[in-house]
């Protein structure tokens, strides 16, 4: 694949500079862009939001090193989307299965929280990651954050896909978007969202690729 991904991207000011700011802190960790993890040919792609400070941006991996990914990685193996239901680092031996993981926002941002124009610049990767994907895909987005910047991705109007948990649209009969709340400690610990219903939400994504 091309034009999804820059190692080396400083495209968004406030990120680059406090990636730089984290890095001399913890000198151990990636703290650059997070590149997509998975199968390229993968027909289910998830997005997420964006590193967090001791998850991706530490590991390199997305939602791997923080409490996100627990439900994730369990979730994806449960239903036969990953080799094992854990990742423990970039360098494990873990391969995902006709699966994808990537993020609205590559960078780290503070507090967990890109703005608008971070959003935006980044999105033309997101877009060629979406665009690159083989007919009859499913798309998986992990809160409003990921379901708007898929949204813009595909050129649509926000008004015409409405996030909701367990959310299904159709795009353009090209490909199928799901969505989820966001695999979150803050979501997990209040119960806004269940393993149940995160899984109930898997289900559908499974059932929608066999068919």
């Amino acid at each position: 694949m091309t034009n999804i991904f820059d190692r080396d991207c400083r495209a968004c000011p406030r990120l680059a500079e406090f990636l730089d700011t984290v890095k001399k802190k913890y000198p151990d960790y990636y703290c650059r862009p997070v590149p997509s993890f998975g199968d390229q040919e993968a027909r289910l792609l998830i997005v997420g939001l964006a590193p967090g400070m001791h998850g991706a941006n530490a590991s390199g991996r997305p939602f791997t090193g923080d409490h996100a990914g627990i439900l994730l990685y369990e979730t994806l193996h449960e239903f036969g989307f990953a080799t094992h239901p854990q990742s423990d680092s970039a360098s494990d031996d873990l391969k995902l299965i006709n699966c994808r993981i990537t993020n609205a926002v590559k960078c780290l941002p503070p507090d967990n929280k890109p703005v608008g124009a971070e959003i935006n610049t980044c999105n033309h990767f997101l877009a060629n990651e979406i665009d690159a994907m083989p007919a009859n895909s499913l798309v998986f987005a992990l809160g409003g954050i990921a379901h708007r910047a898929v949204v813009k991705a595909i050129g649509g109007r926000q008004a015409d896909y409405k996030f909701t948990h367990a959310a299904e649209h159709n795009v353009e009969n090209f490909f199928t978007m799901l969505d989820s709340y966001h695999c979150s400690r803050y979501n997990t610990n209040t119960r806004r969202l269940t393993a149940d219903m995160f899984r109930a939400v898997f289900a559908r994504a499974r059932a929608i690729l066999d068919s």
